[in-house]
């Protein structure tokens, strides 16, 4: 939720010129969240995804610890909830989106209970790992909500993940591995998919489209699961380990705001990442409705755009350089391999190595689990880092 500091060093000093600046988040810690899918299954340790938000933000910007309660973009101010009203010249929205764990009946009090996790949370990733080191025998159960999510692709990677784990642990034969998604299909990218469904016939993976969970009962290790496609009709599935992808929407000071659409996601022309309605208004990353995955390498790629856009207005200027929806998702499909899917708004692939990325590699994995954390730290969080499309040409000699 800090992606305001996810801009090149240049535009940092930008940020310290403005009126307002987006940095209302009360929270003591930041989080770098994608390692969660490794914690999540025993391979990384929680405490260095955390670092000190005061640590991560830019000197010589100011860190207002309080929260936003509305934002009026019609007089040009932001209202806190200490009663302080802010006025702005200029206005970047970065609030990333929130979890709702409440909407499945049992949930979150469910958590208090062994054998659920899910890796969505600081609060429950490490009951994910302990759910799976504490497996027996039955259904290991993965679901994926009926609402957009961040990092759509992490509700399967803990499922593949969890199977190598039941193979190595001898358990395998044991287990009956499920995956319930409200989605129709594995993935949005053809390419990815067809090499994501070879993993899944291989490895004698179940897995149920249109099934959205909507009960917990943790008494009696039960999940409950609606039937998209058959309105009224519910399945209950008793499990022995069941991870949760909690349903997600927009922060509450969007709903119904004026920067934001009728599902409450900030309303962006998708090009520019500027508002379609107020000139002086932005966005970036997860609370917005840009029509693309919501990840890290998405906030990447939107920061390099970001920058340049709202340095060409503040120059009286119109912006030019534009966004394609490029967004990544390294698949882990093992504890030493990974599908590094990387694409654009219409679901085609912008791969940045010469290489087939749909298979599943050692290097893919290593990115994943030891490079990327470093990009984000030192590079994103700093401002140096605004995706890799630069690589990209670079290594395909200009053609992409």
């Amino acid at each position: 939720m800090t992606v305001f500091t996810n801009l090149a060093p240049k535009y940092h000093n930008v940020l310290k010129t403005l009126t307002t600046k987006m940095h209302w988040i009360i929270q003591k810690n930041h989080y770098y969240q994608p390692l969660w899918t490794l914690v999540g299954a025993g391979a990384k340790q929680l405490a260095p995804s955390s670092r000190p938000t005061a640590s991560v933000i830019p000197s010589g910007v100011k860190w207002i610890q309080s929260r936003v309660q509305k934002l009026d973009p019609d007089k040009n101010c932001v209202h806190l909830e200490n009663n302080q009203k802010i006025s702005y010249k200029y206005l970047i929205i970065a609030l990333g989106l929130q979890l709702h764990f409440e909407k499945i009946k049992g949930l979150p009090e469910g958590f208090n209970s062994p054998k659920i996790g899910s890796n969505y949370s600081i609060h429950t990733v490490e009951k994910t790992w302990k759910a799976l080191q504490d497996f027996k025998e039955g259904n290991a159960i993965f679901t994926f909500p009926n609402t957009p999510v961040k990092c759509a692709g992490a509700p399967q990677k803990i499922m593949y993940l969890s199977e190598a784990y039941f193979r190595k642990t001898g358990k395998r034969s044991k287990a009956n591995i499920v995956f319930n998604t409200a989605l129709g299909v594995i993935f949005g990218v053809q390419k990815y998919a067809d090499a994501l469904l070879e993993i899944i016939k291989a490895r004698d993976i179940t897995v149920n489209y249109k099934y959205n969970l909507v009960e917990v009962r943790a008494d009696k290790q039960e999940a409950v699961f609606e039937n998209l496609d058959k309105v009224g009709e519910t399945k209950v599935y008793q499990y022995e380990m069941l991870h949760v992808t909690p349903p997600m929407g927009p922060p509450d000071v969007l709903l119904n705001s004026p920067v934001s659409d009728g599902a409450g996601w900030v309303d962006l022309n998708k090009e520019t990442l500027q508002h379609k309605k107020y000139p002086n208004v932005f966005g970036i990353g997860d609370c917005t409705n840009l029509p693309t995955s919501k990840t890290a390498a998405a906030i990447a790629g939107q920061s390099g755009v970001l920058d340049k856009t709202i340095s060409s207005i503040m120059k009286g200027k119109t912006p030019s350089k534009k966004y394609d929806g490029y967004t990544s998702c390294p698949l882990v499909t093992n504890y030493n391999r990974a599908i590094l899917a990387e694409f654009d708004y219409n679901a085609q692939p912008l791969e940045t190595l010469p290489i087939d990325q749909s298979k599943e590699r050692l290097i893919s994995f290593h990115m994943k689990a030891d490079m990327m954390p470093y990009l984000y730290w030192y590079g994103l969080l700093k401002g140096y880092w605004g995706g890799p499309a630069p690589i990209r040409k670079l290594l395909h000699l200009g053609l992409k």
